[in-house]
């Protein structure tokens, strides 16, 4: 698997999981069950599923006016924003995929 695929992966992976926790806990909020406590819906977020949950945010009406809960998970959608930015710069993007080979193949074998 190149690092590229590997990284792909993860992201689609990680913000669907995302996206299917949003779902879930607002059927639990819905139904007075026991719910996902929100460290770590925005663990999921901080990790790389912050599309995930801005995505299950809107489709769902979800968390959106809870705060903190609502700045946190934008202030985490800026800095993924920020970060993606910075992939465009040719030697923070060389650095990124030089680390995300050496991990996927620590990973993957």
């Amino acid at each position: 698997m190149t690092p590229l695929a590997f990284v792909l992966s993860y992201f689609v992976i990680l913000n669907m999981l995302t996206l299917g926790l949003f779902w879930w806990d607002k059927r639990c909020a819905i139904q007075r069950r026991w719910r996902l406590p929100e460290s770590t819906l925005l663990t999921l977020c901080l990790i790389g599923g912050s599309l995930g949950a801005k995505a299950g945010q809107g489709i769902f009406r979800h968390k959106t006016r809870k705060e903190p809960f609502r700045t946190s998970l934008n202030a985490i959608a800026v800095l993924h924003v920020g970060f993606l930015a910075a992939l465009v710069l040719p030697e923070f993007r060389a650095s990124v995929v030089h680390l995300v080979s050496q991990i996927s193949t620590q990973i993957m074998g």
